[in-house]
């Protein structure tokens, strides 16, 4: 049982930059020329589609008022390049400048700024050329990105050029592996800001402790997740299962930092098929009404992951918690922010925690999982911050936690039980 009342006060290092996470797609509205609008406009699509999402395309300046009000010292968000190149070779200068005006409007109010190339979307005509499978496709997205660091150059902190597209777990993963690596390498001989790509690190863990195949099955899709992108950063080589090695020296310290996104664990079962098992019953905790990845806290994992990235400075670039019950949000951010404390005093040169997310937003196929520091009413878009922003906001402002700021927002333990 975790008691977050008995967790004790922490604090992190001077300069640590506390913050929160969004991407284009699932908080702007009306991505109309992006292949996921056109997924999710076909007959087969198994969900709602994204629409307008929050209207943070139209509402913008008003959102980065509301970062700037919570107390956060940084925002992580996404160029959707099917608005700045709709048809291939075609370059929208609307969409250029909206950027650009974003960017300047959190330059302005000293908020620091990581900015993702692509975050599971790209043009439509980009996906119908073969997208990311196609080497000779890589020409095109590396002409955006030259296009957007040297338009946004000064602009922006931190640059990331793909999220949790780093495992071979995914069709096309050592391409995407090259495509990070290739586009390191140019955005370095055009900026002196940080570069590197928002990484899923995501934990396996055998259903059988014990059980010699469950822990062979967990190690092999933690290499596929994990040690392939962290193989390939530290040595040059190219490796995955069923896949011929090669090297690709360009890949060879091709980060500034560790960008990592992390949520929970993975239970593995070597007897099933598809290696999956479902939560131990003790630890479920099904938090919204809808079958979902998050049923499960598991702060202790994401100490010992994080040990594994001790080569690079690293900075959380999502964590969070989906709810409906903004009360376990808050006990979620106590227990992984404890954690990641553990991370720090074993070594980890943590330096910044951005929450997943800002606010709730479009989950891919649904608006049900709420992820948000803030409320949106999707009728009418008003943002309306929960406790757990408050809360956050004080973390922020004492660098730290201490159980006099969690009194102050929650009484008890939360329970699902009515």
């Amino acid at each position: 049982m975790y008691d977050v009342f008995n967790v004790p006060d922490f604090t992190f290092p001077k300069g640590f930059l506390w913050g929160s996470a969004t991407a284009g797609h699932q908080i702007e509205g009306d991505n109309t020329n992006s292949q996921r609008w056109h997924e999710e406009h076909q007959p087969d699509f198994d969900g709602v589609p994204s629409g307008k999402a929050c209207n943070h395309y139209q509402l913008f300046k008003q959102d980065a008022q509301m970062v700037h009000d919570l107390g956060h010292q940084a925002y992580r968000m996404s160029l959707e390049w099917s608005r700045m190149e709709p048809i291939c070779g075609t370059w929208d200068e609307d969409a250029f400048l909206h950027y650009e005006q974003e960017l300047q409007l959190y330059k302005k109010l000293g908020i620091k700024t990581f900015v993702t190339l692509t975050h599971f979307t790209w043009p439509q005509w980009f996906e119908e050329l073969g997208g990311v499978s196609k080497k000779d496709n890589f020409k095109y997205f590396m002409r955006f990105a030259e296009k957007a660091v040297k338009r946004y150059d000064g602009l922006v902190d931190f640059w990331l050029v793909l999220n949790e597209k780093t495992h071979t777990l995914l069709p096309d993963g050592l391409n995407f592996i090259r495509l990070h690596a290739e586009t390191y390498r140019l955005i370095k001989t055009l900026s002196k800001a940080p570069v590197s790509s928002a990484h899923m690190a995501l934990q396996y863990w055998p259903y059988r402790y014990y059980d010699e195949l469950d822990n062979t099955m967990a190690a092999y899709k933690d290499f596929q997740t994990n040690g392939a992108f962290l193989h390939a950063i530290r040595t040059g080589e190219l490796i995955a299962p069923h896949e011929e090695g090669e090297d690709c020296p360009e890949a060879k310290g091709a980060v500034d930092f560790w960008a990592l996104n992390l949520y929970t664990r993975e239970l593995v079962d070597a007897r099933k098929k598809n290696l999956r098992a479902p939560r131990f019953p003790h630890k479920f905790l099904p938090l919204i009404n809808k079958p979902f990845y998050f049923e499960e806290f598991f702060p202790e994992g994401c100490t010992a992951m994080i040990e594994r990235f001790r080569d690079y400075p690293v900075y959380m670039t999502e964590n969070g918690c989906c709810c409906n019950d903004d009360r376990f949000r808050i006990v979620y951010i106590v227990l992984y922010l404890s954690a990641l404390h553990d991370a720090l005093k074993r070594g980890v040169d943590l330096r910044g925690y951005l929450y997943w997310s800002l606010m709730d937003n479009y989950e891919w196929s649904s608006f049900l999982p709420r992820f948000g520091l803030v409320d949106v009413d999707f009728e009418n878009f008003k943002r309306t911050p929960k406790s757990s922003a408050y809360f956050y906001k004080e973390i922020i402002e004492n660098n730290g936690f201490s159980q006099k700021i969690l009194r102050k927002y929650l009484a008890e333990l939360p329970t699902l039980t009515m």
